[in-house]
């Protein structure tokens, strides 16, 4: 076994400047995806049964079929399909916001329903309309709830991002493939990379945790 960190040294930066551009990715995804879970809870606990159908079709195909796949379709099919070559960053947040927007949307239409229900009774004793009343009381008060599971799914996209690397976005992953190329290596590259994901995992867990004391504080 020839193992020599040394070798991968100069590629430092290269791979860390990465770590911006993960970041970002994770941040645009999980914005789209968070927007996206919001309208589909809002259509599942709705009374349209079309919005419902739809909502509820659209969290079984994007939770049932592999991301992977999705970005692929996105990446590869769209230039065929429309003649637009996407570019590989926003295929990646596309695929990564519509497969994120099927699971909060999940989330967060669990912590409406974990709202007490005098809530919603005192709103329309007062005669508030169904917008306010969803924008005003409700989901500031299940946003609350939801909070750890909204941060724990940032974490989840965080460690999933790695897989744009497959289209040749330039995330911590990608790069570390390319200094494998450049250097003929393969496990130092790897490893600095792997390291890189679990700091940056840990520092979020510590964060959600941090989050969930002072919500519970707060109570």
């Amino acid at each position: 076994m020839d193992l020599d960190f040394l070798r991968i040294v100069p590629s430092i930066p290269f791979i860390l400047n990465g770590i911006w551009v993960t970041l970002l990715f994770v941040l645009v995804s999980a914005i789209l995806g968070f927007l996206i879970g919001t309208i589909l809870s809002l259509f599942k606990i709705g009374n349209i049964r079309g919005l419902k159908w739809f909502a509820d079709a659209y969290t079984s195909i994007f939770r049932g079929t592999p991301l992977i796949l999705q970005l692929m379709l996105i990446y590869f099919a769209t230039p065929q399909l429309i003649g637009y070559d996407i570019p590989a960053f926003l295929a990646g947040i596309l695929a990564f916001g519509l497969n994120s927007g099927a699971y909060i949307s999940e989330i967060i239409r669990a912590g409406i329903q974990a709202v007490d229900k005098g809530q919603r009774e005192a709103a329309e004793a007062l005669a508030i309309p169904y917008k306010p009343m969803m924008k005003d009381i409700i989901l500031p008060q299940a946003m609350k709830n939801i909070l750890p599971a909204l941060l724990n799914e940032f974490i989840t996209l965080t460690k999933e991002s790695a897989i744009v690397a497959t289209i040749g976005f330039m995330d911590i992953m990608r790069r570390a493939q390319v200094v494998s190329a450049n250097t003929y290596t393969a496990f130092e590259p790897l490893i600095f990379a792997g390291l890189i994901y679990y700091i940056l995992v840990m520092g979020l867990t510590l964060l959600g945790r941090a989050v969930e004391r002072r919500l519970r504080r707060s109570e």
